[in-house]
């Protein structure tokens, strides 16, 4: 399993342009895998990952993702190519719905049909990105284009964030992946994985990755820390999606399927999250007491080495 560090986490005056390199640059100086930004109300997500590809080397750089509904196909294309190209080829676009109240009631958009948008959203996005002549028709899309962008060395994969049997069925068949939120480990082993994987394996296509994003904190006072979470990120333990998956987990809210603890407790999580057959980690560090950052990426890098 790889480990990669979740960045950009709020759209606050801290998230600069410059901020954002310095990190990575750590990150990748330190030996993670990758970095992934969600693209929330601040920086785009995909041009950020694009200028931040320029300033490193090695570091895979992933949307933890883009909404759909806003962009059509084409443009969303377009843009991802771009950044493949200014990352040398180690851009990955993930892709999500986001949620009902953000499309409907902020971008006044249709969400009544989310799982046969995402559908035809791929059939529309997969072919353009490989460059391909792409004639489409469908219920919400109709397109004729093409076009290349010669400094891409090659297409980026699509991640889906997918969590509800339908929505694993479409990513294992029309994409490269899943990339998942609020999910623990019980629930990838036993839905996520398989689900995805049947769904990838009956359409011919390669094991699917999946990427799961979880928060992460080192502590000696796991109690307190898992309270913070639970605080901090309460929004998520109520939002349809999510409230699913933990509720298949049997936990109560994202405390408590965050990974945190000591040395020994976090080692035991990472092989829990190995066994259940995740293949990357979006390490959410938490920083809920001065310096534990810092604490909590040196321990994950030094996992890295193991």
């Amino acid at each position: 399993m790889k480990i990669g560090i979740k960045i950009g986490l709020s759209s606050g005056p801290e998230v600069t342009l410059n901020n954002l390199i310095n990190i990575a640059q750590d990150v990748e100086a330190r030996g993670f895998a990758s970095c992934w930004m969600p693209n929330i109300f601040g920086l785009d997500a995909i041009s950020t990952l694009g200028i931040v590809g320029y300033a490193t080397q090695s570091l895979e750089l992933g949307t933890a993702v883009t909404p759909t509904y806003p962009r059509h196909p084409v443009a969303m294309a377009q843009q991802a190519l771009t950044s493949q190209a200014a990352a040398g080829g180690r851009f990955v676009l993930g892709i999500g719905l986001s949620h009902k109240f953000v499309v409907e009631d902020m971008f006044g958009l249709d969400y009544s049909k989310p799982a046969s948008h995402m559908e035809e959203y791929l059939e529309v996005l997969q072919p353009l990105l490989a460059g391909e002549s792409t004639s489409h028709a469908g219920a919400q899309y109709r397109v004729n284009a093409t076009f290349n962008v010669h400094d891409a060395p090659s297409k980026p994969p699509v991640i889906v964030a997918a969590l509800g049997p339908r929505m694993l069925n479409i990513a294992g068949r029309l994409a490269e992946g899943t990339i998942t939120w609020m999910t623990g480990a019980k629930t990838l082993a036993n839905h996520i994985v398989p689900t995805i994987t049947q769904a990838a394996a009956a359409a011919g296509r390669p094991t699917p990755r999946v990427v799961a994003g979880l928060p992460v904190v080192l502590t000696d006072k796991p109690d307190a820390a898992r309270a913070t979470i639970a605080e901090q990120l309460a929004l998520y333990g109520q939002l349809p999606s999510y409230k699913a998956m933990l509720e298949r987990e049997g936990a109560s809210g994202p405390g408590d399927i965050a990974l945190v603890g000591d040395e020994a407790t976090l080692r035991k999580e990472l092989q829990s999250l190995r066994d259940a057959g995740v293949t990357d980690l979006n390490a959410a560090v938490m920083e809920l007491e001065p310096g534990q950052f810092d604490r909590t990426l040196e321990f994950l890098a030094s996992e890295m080495q193991a």
